[in-house]
């Protein structure tokens, strides 16, 4: 009899634990959701990963679709729902550094476009000018219907800025050819 009961517990807390595993999932200590609203749709995780500066941890970022892939360059020209999530997960991170890291990032992803692209960056960068602590997080939000990206910063929406061409360049920093990171790129296709 106790055989019976202690196999029947272990297999009960086994299908909790799974219930729980399927509503979140954990990424270098941060819980990451395994889905989120945006524009009364659900965006599916699609992967997740950390982003490492001189061996600290700096933020956990996920990456949510409407259509789950591992094809980069779908993702990039895809004119569908989509949004980066990323938690800060280190006091190491200012306004300043994320700003001109992303900033690099466009260079790499935009090419021959940035300098058009240029004045968008600049006002995409005013909205992560706040101060930065550990534990924000953005949400970056594609919407196709204005074709804009939506800047959330701890639920909070900062701004919009407009065009394709844009969330192109601006997915385009982690999931191009020429990625701010190729081991965060793969964990964000979920490879």
């Amino acid at each position: 009899m106790k055989k019976i009961l202690l196999a029947l517990t272990l297999l009960l807390s086994l299908q909790f634990s799974t219930v729980s595993a399927q509503s979140q999932l954990d990424v270098n200590g941060v819980t990451v959701p395994r889905k989120i609203d945006f524009q009364n749709k659900s965006l599916q995780l699609n992967g997740a990963g950390g982003r490492s500066k001189m061996w600290t941890e700096v933020y956990v970022q996920a990456l949510y679709l409407s259509q789950l892939s591992q094809d980069p360059k779908f993702i990039i020209d895809s004119d569908t729902e989509m949004a980066i999530r990323i938690e800060i997960t280190s006091s190491l991170v200012s306004s300043n550094k994320l700003t001109k890291a992303m900033n690099a990032g466009f260079e790499k992803s935009a090419g021959n476009n940035f300098e058009e692209l240029r004045p968008r960056i600049e006002d995409f960068k005013k909205l992560l000018s706040d101060v930065i602590t550990e534990k924000d997080v953005f949400i970056l939000a594609y919407n196709p219907f204005d074709q804009t990206i939506n800047v959330y910063k701890n639920e909070v929406l900062k701004g919009k800025i407009p065009g394709f061409d844009f969330k192109k360049a601006f997915f385009g920093i982690w999931l191009s050819d020429k990625p701010v990171d190729e081991t965060l790129k793969n964990n964000l296709l979920g490879k």
